[in-house]
């Protein structure tokens, strides 16, 4: 499969993310939102990173400029028409079921019927986003990390009516975007989240009990552990609300305790304490 185009709905940090990397990597990129103030803020926060980049020497300012000539944007409801000419297409939007499949079952009807259609979903049932587009043949999970500029891992995710042709080109196309692959099966948390939400869980268990400060925990975490960032700190990077939903889908589906979300979690995520993206999780941020 030849590809060209690459398509990303959901202009937030991680579709941000997604199509800065792809374009990075020599790609047309088209990144669409519902929200034109959204996809605006989308491709300044681009601008600063890679600006950063050219500051730190990663790249050269032409670099950074051939980067952001190759990313195109629509931000309005009518947005996904714009997926028509893409090869792949790689869903980023707000980690809900309902508004996944929505988009799946439009991305289904305007997509070239041989596109890869792909889902960036970190916990919610990627069967239900394949049969809602009406070609499942064609629909992977490609689960990037956040931040996607700097984590390389992707988790490539197939259901049963993955085809092999489908997964090859998954593969081929996320190694020329230069990531680091696994495969697994569609399972909610696949592999990563599987075994981090509940360590997350245990860390703020403690914080709640008093055990430790939220600065003592992470810094356990870092030193004993050897972990670029503690456990509390990658919460908050997230997002409380996503990890909140991530948590929901998982105890879903195995109904075990240790991926139910603890109060503390969950009466920060009602005041709006959402991490990083409102300045306030289990730390203070931009102060």
């Amino acid at each position: 499969m030849e590809v060209e185009q690459v398509g990303v709905v959901g202009s937030g940090l991680m579709g941000a993310g997604i199509a800065q990397v792809a374009a990075a990597n020599g790609f047309n990129v088209t990144l669409v939102d519902v929200d034109e103030a959204r996809v605006r803020q989308a491709v300044e926060g681009m601008r600063r990173r890679l600006s950063r980049d050219v500051e730190r020497e990663r790249m050269s300012a032409e670099q950074a400029d051939a980067t952001l000539s190759r990313i195109a944007t629509a931000g309005d409801a009518e947005s996904l028409e714009s997926m028509a000419g893409a090869d792949v297409v790689i869903e980023a939007v707000v980690e809900d079921l309902g508004v996944k499949s929505a988009v799946f079952r439009r991305l289904g009807e305007v997509s070239k019927p041989d596109a890869l259609l792909a889902s960036n979903t970190s916990s919610l049932p990627l069967s239900d986003l394949a049969a809602a587009s009406h070609r499942p043949e064609r629909v992977v999970g490609l689960h990037f990390f956040n931040p996607p500029w700097a984590l390389k891992l992707v988790e490539i995710v197939t259901t049963a009516s993955t085809t092999p042709e489908t997964l090859d080109d998954a593969r081929a196309f996320c190694e020329r975007l230069d990531r680091v692959l696994v495969q697994v099966k569609d399972t909610p948390g696949f592999i990563a989240n599987r075994l981090l939400v509940p360590f997350i869980f245990d860390a703020i268990q403690l914080l709640d009990n008093g055990v430790a400060t939220a600065e003592d925990i992470d810094m356990a975490c870092k030193v004993g552990l050897n972990h670029t960032m503690g456990p509390l700190a990658t919460a908050d990077l997230i997002g409380l609300d996503t990890l909140q939903a991530i948590a929901e889908s998982m105890f879903e589906e195995y109904g075990e305790a240790r991926f139910k979300g603890p109060t503390l979690l969950r009466r920060l995520v009602s005041l709006g304490h959402l991490g990083r993206k409102t300045g306030r999780g289990f730390f203070r941020y931009g102060e």
